[in-house]
């Protein structure tokens, strides 16, 4: 150029080195503008975050690296600081090689020399732009986390106002403008006033503090039960600021621990009388052999008197206590279900109602029995006599109950069970078909600690002398041995429903022929008597030898295999108990079968210990005398075994 042209700034004619060392040294870029929109002035900052040389940005105009202007937008920019002085805002400036970065610009008006400049100042925002860019993609995954989360989150300052919370806990409130309000605004003032002072509690403790609450949640109108959580929070200078809250939905878990206690307590009483039951059953046995002693010597003497006995009238009375007391011990086998079990298929409907004028005599004329069969009620395998003996102390404790007049109820109904109810998962049931039998009363009730005794042996609420406590015991031990299980509801004042389930049985229905007689029975044929009990042994040889057999007696079973083998003559019966140390008299029997294929078999038997379930029982050809045995009874069945086998 050969003029010089005054409106292009030297900054060598700057009058002052210390502003050119200055605005150089700066980090920011400074330009100045003309009022046409060229860079009248760059610095080097400038130049260096352009990528420009100086001559090569004094040659541009601002358009040229801010995409965002135009001639037309420059001069709106240049009439905004005619007016205000000073213009801030954000852009882009674009580098020589095209790539764009954000920056801070700062306006604003300089007069130099007569001439008007548009001067900025530029700050490079890629920095502060990546850390924003972090910081809110941190806080979006945060509030992605915490909204994500079940639990209810929230944080209130110091005077109960919130400042923060999650999704969730938005739900509870039921409104989205939470943020600067506090709990007085949503719930009411007693239940915020609760809240308060829970806030205050963890404040002043400095630490965590936990409570339970009940809230009612506005967007289902759910009523939940609340673990709470409360920490204090902190500032830097370590006052506490405000509380964080975390609230976790307990309800079903506090429900599923109600229902676990409770079948773990219903599996307590399971397992408690279950081994009262192993201790009954082992006694009722021990007790059973001595009476069967007593009864057997007391027919002995009464056949040697021939009735001429002065002391005959004693004996029968000893014969009495003895029935009676087998009577005991039968109901004592009953609840260890270890009594020896004859079932049959039978249908309800039809054994009940030959009960019901029995029944009727028992709970007296004030109380009203109402029988109410199911239709098409499909058959069950149990014991006939032992449904007798359940409805019996069913209806004979509902008696007891009412106490006056009222009503009894029984009735029957088929039962699916898909899937186990929970209630029901504490008696080892499994999925399937059930007939239920219930026995309901309208009488005084019971308590649940009366009903957590209910089924244990001599437990009883009657007074001294009006009950032995082995009724309810009785029906548990025959339900269980007949594989079905018991359900009891009942309230004070409401009544009482026992429901007694069974497994619905799909055989054939079966009668078993009763060969009891009345009259002693005689011959000399020769049995095998095995008995481990020394005293019972010696009494049940002598009533067979007064009847005319040979009997071969062997304490134990070892001893039996020996005469077994050793025995020159024939043996037409073996005569065995079933409970035996080191072997059992099903195993003996099994045993003699390779040895004496010929012999009969009969069973005695007061306590099977399931040696012989009820899937080996008289229908099936097994014979079994039940303990305590009398002479008629022993000798009759051997006759009638021993008949089968001369005419078969």
């Amino acid at each position: 150029m050969a003029d010089k042209d005054l409106s292009t700034i030297d900054w060598f004619e700057m009058e002052s080195d210390f502003f050119k060392q200055t605005i150089e040294a700066s980090k920011e870029a400074i330009f100045w503008l003309k009022d046409s929109g060229q860079f009248a002035y760059v610095n080097k900052s400038a130049c260096d975050s352009l990528n420009y040389s100086r001559e090569e940005l004094l040659s541009k105009y601002l358009w040229d690296i801010d995409p965002d202007y135009s001639e037309e937008t420059f001069q709106s920019l240049w009439g905004k600081l005619a007016i205000n002085e000073t213009v801030q805002h954000e852009t882009r400036h674009q580098r020589k090689d095209g790539t764009t970065f954000p920056v801070e610009v700062y306006s604003t008006v300089l007069s130099y020399k007569g001439k008007i400049y548009h001067t900025s100042f530029v700050r490079n925002l890629s920095e502060r732009k990546a850390v924003e860019a972090t910081l809110r993609e941190s806080e979006n995954r945060f509030r992605a986390l915490l909204d994500t989360i079940p639990d209810y989150i929230w944080l209130k300052d110091g005077d109960g106002v919130y400042l923060s919370c999650n999704a969730n806990f938005e739900k509870l409130y039921g409104a989205k403008d939470i943020i600067g309000k506090t709990d007085y605004d949503f719930v009411d003032k007693d239940l915020a006033d609760f809240f308060r002072q829970n806030d205050k509690i963890a404040m002043q403790a400095s630490k965590p503090m936990t409570n339970e609450e009940w809230l009612t949640v506005a967007v289902t109108g759910e009523k939940i039960l609340m673990l709470t959580t409360k920490v204090p929070m902190y500032a830097p200078d370590g006052s506490i600021i405000g509380v964080l809250g975390v609230g976790r939905d307990i309800t079903a878990l506090k429900k599923a621990e109600e229902e676990k206690s409770e079948l773990e307590n219903q599996l307590y009483q399971t397992r408690k009388i279950e081994s009262i039951g192993q201790l009954a059953g082992g006694i009722a046995h021990d007790f059973n052999n001595m009476l069967g002693v007593i009864l057997g010597h007391c027919e002995l003497v009464r056949l040697k008197g021939q009735g001429d006995n002065p002391f005959d009238f004693h004996i029968q009375e000893i014969q009495k206590a003895a029935r009676h007391s087998a009577d005991l011990t039968k109901q004592l086998l009953t609840f260890a279900r270890k009594q020896t079990i004859s079932p049959q298929s039978i249908d309800l409907n039809e054994t009940v109602p030959s009960m019901l004028k029995m029944l009727q005599r028992l709970i007296g004329e004030e109380i009203k029995l109402f029988w109410s069969p199911a239709p098409q009620l499909w058959p069950i395998y149990v014991d006939p006599s032992q449904v007798d003996q359940i409805l019996a102390n069913l209806c004979v404790n509902a008696r007891d109950a009412i106490n006056g007049s009222g009503n009894i109820y029984i009735e029957t109904e088929n039962i699916s069970f898909q899937e186990v109810p929970d209630k029901f998962k504490a008696f080892d049931v499994m999925p399937g078909h059930y007939v239920k039998i219930a026995v309901t009363d309208n009488g005084c009730g019971m308590t649940k600690e009366i009903l957590a005794h209910i089924f244990e042996p001599f437990y009883t609420t009657k007074s001294v002398g009006s009950g032995t406590g082995l009724g309810l015991a009785t029906v548990y031990g025959a339900v269980k041995q007949n594989d079905g299980f018991i359900d009891v509801h009942s309230e004070p004042g409401a009544g009482t429903t026992f429901d007694i389930f069974f497994p619905r049985n799909t055989a054939v229905k079966v009668s078993v022929p009763n060969n009891e007689g009345s009259h002693f029975f005689h011959g000399n044929e020769t049995i095998l008597l095995v008995e481990d009990e020394e005293m019972l042994l010696n009494m049940e040889s002598a009533i067979l030898a007064q009847c005319g057999y040979q009997v071969l007696a062997a304490g134990n079973a070892e001893r039996a295999v020996a005469i077994a083998q050793t025995h020159s003559g024939p043996i037409h019966i073996l005569v065995t108990d079933v409970v035996m140390p080191e072997m059992n008299g099903w195993e003996l029997s099994k045993k003699l079968e390779a040895i004496r294929p010929e012999m009969k078999v009969l069973f005695l038997s007061g306590y099977s210990a399931d040696i012989l379930s009820n899937k080996r029982n008289v229908s099936q050809g097994i014979n079994i005398l039940k303990k305590p045995i009398s002479m008629t009874s022993l000798t009759l069945k051997i006759r009638n075994i021993l008949n089968d086998l001369e005419n078969p």
